[in-house]
């Protein structure tokens, strides 16, 4: 099982799903596999969920699964020469109607988008390369100057930066995926083009337990709402590729920092996520501001990190696990790495659970412990440890496969499902066994042990014990 603390997230394509290739990816150093709902039909995602299941039976050890919704992807309507030119000064029309437009009315399809449109909202198309903003809204309709010229073609992508648009974040389409990834049984559930904490309300009421809820920050309204999104979530992603088209470029940067900031502070892991190692899509190496992108990460406290299109449709999905788990290992041989996550570390809430935490890593850094081992059963203690960042990392036991899987996205935490502890003695005999056989501890190793007394009831972590490992 991989010993390194931030985790790596794999997008599953056609370059990476098969049995003997997943096999692959995992021995390279991924830790979760993401099904990208955007593609492919309902076949092709059982047939790599099962494709991982049976990895993981193979192996040995839990794998987690993230099922990506596609969300409300804004997109203009159709041309009828197929696309426009528009040129810089240019007023044209936008209107709310499916029919094709021309070169001087571009249409909108969704109805909702023009009515919340006001003079002075800005209107990105196709990733950002061309720009129009909203100058006048009349009873006649709305018209817009463009910013930035080019070809716009039909169907192409449309980002508001400037307003909350009143669309659900869960589309028809989306509500059939969400009942086939909870069919299947993926660990998480990555809601897209989140813009408030209702978004997750709704989507928490459809799942109902059945998943982890990731919630992917990719519109600046949902930063103006970041504190309860985060409180509602499981999990956090940042999801460069639309946040970078919304934000100024320079912006992206703060915003990961804060939303990282934010997810750490609520113990909540936090996916760093697109254009990760981009260039790796074709070429055999990365670029150096690809390298060091990913060590920003790592320097941040990010949990995890996220190939996309690298690992899905890439020419070498393996060497870019490989790469990406070298450039990891790099930072985390850096002490300057540790000390900086200790000073971003945030302060303990007044529980019992964090005031077990917080002892556990101060002992384990103290006595130079090998491991911190923890006793649960949700999941909740192994992620209240790792939000304090201990060096030696987390060993999770869980008697649920369920609870196993979601941690594989927790900072420097390894899960092993066992059964629940039935005594001081069998439990301390189990951490035992359970850290040898992993082999980050070994004679006159001192470890970390947290646990709930009585054993086998959740949500009840009050005991610290020390065990130090003795010859037979």
């Amino acid at each position: 099982m991989h010993t390194r603390a931030c985790k790596i997230v794999a997008t599953l394509g056609p370059a990476s799903d098969s049995p003997q290739r997943l096999i692959m990816l995992v021995e390279a150093g991924v830790n979760c596999f993401r099904l990208n709902f955007s593609h492919g039909a309902k076949e092709d995602h059982k047939r790599r969920y099962d494709a991982v299941r049976e990895a993981e039976a193979r192996l040995g050890w839990p794998i987690g699964i993230i099922a990506d919704l596609q969300g409300p992807k804004i997109r203009v309507g159709a041309f009828e020469a197929g696309s426009i030119r528009l040129k810089y000064g240019d007023v044209l029309k936008l209107e709310a109607s499916d029919r094709p437009g021309d070169d001087r009315v571009v249409r909108l399809p969704h109805p909702k988008i023009v009515d919340a449109l006001e003079a002075g909202d800005v209107l990105k198309f196709d990733d950002g390369k061309l720009q129009m903003t909203v100058v006048e809204k009349s009873a006649a309709g709305l018209s817009a100057r463009v910013d930035f010229g080019g070809e716009l073609k039909s169907q192409k992508g449309l980002n508001v930066p400037t307003r909350r648009i009143p669309i659900s974040a869960l589309t028809e389409k989306d509500r059939a995926d969400l009942a086939c990834a909870l069919d299947l049984g993926v660990d998480y559930v990555a809601l897209s083009f989140v813009q408030s904490a209702d978004d997750v309300r709704e989507a928490a009421m459809l799942i109902d337990g059945r998943a982890a809820i990731l919630s992917k920050i990719e519109k600046p309204a949902a930063l103006d709402d970041l504190p309860e999104i985060v409180d509602l979530s499981d999990a956090i992603m940042v999801a460069r590729g639309d946040l970078g088209v919304e934000l100024a470029p320079e912006q992206v940067p703060i915003a990961q920092r804060k939303i990282i900031r934010a997810a750490r502070a609520a113990g909540k892991p936090v996916i760093i996520a697109t254009h990760m190692l981009e260039s790796m899509i074709d070429a055999p190496t990365p670029t150096r501001a690809e390298a060091s992108d990913v060590a920003t990460a790592v320097y941040q406290g990010a949990d995890a990190v996220m190939l996309s299109a690298e690992s899905a449709v890439g020419r070498h999905p393996q060497t870019v696990v490989a790469i990406m788990d070298r450039i990891i290992r790099a930072v985390e041989d850096d002490p300057d790495h540790w000390a900086g996550l200790k000073r971003d570390t945030a302060r303990p809430e007044p529980t019992t659970a964090d005031a077990i935490s917080l002892s556990a890593r101060e002992v384990a850094d103290v006595l130079n412990c090998a491991a911190v081992v923890a006793y649960t059963s949700t999941g909740s203690t192994a992620l209240r440890i790792a939000r304090e960042r201990p060096q030696c990392g987390v060993v999770s036991m869980t008697p649920h496969a369920a609870t196993a899987r979601r941690l594989c996205l927790a900072w420097g935490v390894r899960s092993i499902v066992t059964d629940d502890a039935t005594s001081m003695e069998d439990m301390t005999a189990k951490a035992e066994q359970t850290v040898r056989a992993l082999g980050v501890a070994k004679d006159d190793d001192r470890v970390v042990i947290t646990a709930g007394v009585p054993f086998g009831r959740p949500g009840k972590t009050n005991m610290i014990r020390i065990l130090r490992l003795e010859s037979a």
